[in-house]
């Protein structure tokens, strides 16, 4: 068959590398990084243009199977996957990984969004690692200092009182500790994207509260959590 698959995430690395030798896989890239980690099989990288041009692509390489195996909180490109799919008469599986849930000794507070989130911040030491194109909602918070972590350097509109730090992970636990101690961290602020969790029990152990940024709603199609569980419905995928 040929695979296309939306999203440079672990889950999607993975699922590459697990149906290379058995399918003709596309992986496609949003480009918001300079440096991605590259998956195996083809790779095209940026966006579609829209509904219509994502919906033509799949036609135009006779796409059997579209995997959104994008970021849980990319919402509007798994909306374009949805109805791009409907349009092609191309079957749609999305590849999601579980989030997050609360451990005994965690300090969780829940909100709906990155502005919830960001109103809801007072005087604070912050440890933002909710990305960089985030950090606008947060500029405006003068009384706030910020620690923020990304892969590559965020742009304008940033928070005055803001340090970034430049790394990628995975981090461990102790890494962890280390940076919310030597940062006076009072707050996390983090999306529930799943997936490693060494800075929430860094939090746990710290006693440092966590603001957690809700997943926004997930379209109705087949999911799967892992990538494993992907290969073995792309054995048999339902016709749409």
């Amino acid at each position: 068959m040929r695979v296309l698959i939306l999203g440079g995430t672990t889950e999607a690395r993975e699922l590459a590398r697990l149906i290379a030798g058995e399918h003709r896989v596309i992986s496609s890239l949003a480009g918001r990084t300079g440096t991605p980690r590259l998956p195996d099989g083809e790779v095209r990288v940026g966006g579609f243009g829209g509904v219509d041009g994502l919906a033509a692509f799949l036609a135009g390489e006779r796409i059997d199977v579209l995997v959104d195996a994008t970021h849980p909180f990319a919402a509007t490109m798994s909306e374009h996957a949805v109805a791009a799919g409907g349009a092609a008469a191309v079957p749609l599986l999305i590849l999601r990984r579980p989030g997050w849930t609360a451990s005994p000794g965690d300090d969780w507070h829940r909100v709906a969004s990155v502005a919830e989130a960001a109103a809801t911040l007072n005087r604070e030491r912050v440890f933002l690692t909710t990305g960089r194109q985030t950090l606008r909602a947060f500029a405006g918070l003068d009384d706030c200092w910020f620690l923020a972590r990304s892969v590559e350097p965020p742009e304008p509109p940033m928070p005055r009182r803001l340090e970034v730090l430049l790394a990628r992970g995975p981090f461990t636990v102790e890494d962890e500790r280390r940076l919310l101690a030597e940062h006076r961290i009072d707050v996390l602020v983090t999306k529930d994207s799943g997936g490693s969790d060494a800075k929430l029990v860094a939090a746990r152990e710290m006693a440092v509260p966590v603001l957690m940024i809700d997943r926004p709603g997930r379209p109705a199609a087949p999911t799967v959590p892992t990538a494993a569980a992907a290969a073995a419905w792309l054995r048999r995928p339902p016709r749409p």
